[in-house]
C-alpha cells in the first residue's frame, strides 16, 4: 500500500527570519534543498529579480506559444498551468504554490506549450531570462538549485498522469489533497490538517478528469467517511493517513528534507 504518515511543517522561526531577509525568494525550494544554498546564492537570487508583480484573480499571465523573456517565481497566492481541448474544455495540468519558480523550463524553450493563468490574486517576482543567463554562467551551484526545481516539477507531472490514469474518482480527490498539503506544509502555509485553496469545484473537476457532479458527490464521500471537508476555500483534513492510503500517495516523488517523507 502507497500510505504517508502526517507531513513535517516549516519551522516558524526559521522560516520568519528566512523571509526577512529574502521576502520574494524566500520559499524557494523551502523543505527540498534550501538549507544547502549557501548564503550568497540566496542572496543573488533574490537581487536577480527585476520587478514584483501583483496580478487578480482569473487573470492570463502566459498563452501558449507566445515568446517570453522573463520567468515567474510565485511570492503568494496560486497559479495553473493549463491546457484546452478544441471544444474550450479545460484540463489543469498543475497548481503552483509561493516558492515555485512557475515556467522557469520557458528559460531555455522561450515559450511554453500549455496557458498559465491566476487561481486567486497572486504576487510575482519577475527575472529576466538575460538575468539568468549571467547566473548560470557564473553560479553553478545555483543553477544546479534551478535544474532540480524543474526536475521536481517534472516529477509532479508524472504522479498526476500516475493520478489520473490509475485512480477512482475518491483517489484522484485525495490524492490531489494530498499533495497540496505537503507542498504548503513544507514552506509554512499548512498546518494541523488545514490550509486555504481559492479553487471551485469546477476546478478540481477540471485537475482531476471528473465532471462537476461527481466532483460534489465524491467531496461529500470523503466528507462522510471523516477524511476529508473542503468548504468555502478551506480544506481540513480529518484523518490524513486514511486519506493517504485512499490516494495510494507516497510524497518522496517530492524530494522533501524530512526522512519522514520516504516510503514507509
Amino acid at each position: 500500500m502507497r500510505d504517508d504518515p502526517a507531513p513535517p511543517t516549516a519551522d516558524r522561526a526559521l522560516l520568519t527570519a528566512e523571509l526577512a531577509r529574502f521576502p520574494l525568494t524566500g520559499r524557494f525550494l523551502l523543505g527540498r534543498g534550501r538549507q544547502r544554498m549557501s548564503a550568497d546564492e540566496r542572496r543573488v537570487l533574490e537581487e536577480a529579480s527585476c520587478a514584483v508583480k501583483d496580478y487578480p484573480a482569473r487573470h492570463h499571465l502566459v498563452r501558449r506559444g507566445e515568446p517570453i523573456v522573463m520567468s515567474m517565481m510565485l511570492v503568494e497566492g496560486y497559479v495553473t498551468r493549463y491546457m484546452d481541448d478544441r471544444e474550450g474544455y479545460r484540463q489543469l495540468v498543475s497548481v503552483h504554490v509561493p516558492g515555485d519558480f512557475v515556467d522557469l523550463h520557458g528559460f531555455p524553450t522561450g515559450r511554453l506549450d500549455h496557458d498559465i493563468g491566476t487561481l486567486g490574486p497572486v504576487r510575482m517576482a519577475l527575472f529576466d531570462h538575460q538575468t539568468l543567463v549571467g547566473i548560470t554562467e557564473r553560479y553553478p551551484e545555483l543553477t544546479r538549485f534551478l535544474w532540480f526545481a524543474t526536475l521536481t516539477d517534472a516529477a509532479m507531472h508524472r504522479e498526476w498522469i500516475f493520478r489520473l490514469g490509475r485512480l477512482g474518482a475518491d483517489g484522484r480527490l485525495a490524492h490531489f489533497f494530498c499533495e497540496l498539503y505537503a507542498r504548503l506544509a513544507m514552506v509554512g502555509l499548512a498546518a494541523d490538517g488545514a490550509f486555504d485553496l481559492p479553487l471551485t469545484q469546477p476546478d478540481l473537476a477540471e485537475a482531476c478528469g471528473l465532471t462537476g457532479v461527481h466532483v460534489n458527490r465524491t467531496l461529500r464521500s470523503l466528507r462522510e467517511e471523516g477524511l476529508l471537508v473542503f468548504r468555502n476555500g478551506r480544506v481540513e483534513i480529518l484523518d490524513h493517513r486514511g486519506l493517504c492510503a485512499r490516494a495510494e500517495f507516497e510524497s518522496d516523488y517530492l524530494y522533501a528534507d524530512d526522512g519522514k517523507w520516504k516510503p514507509q
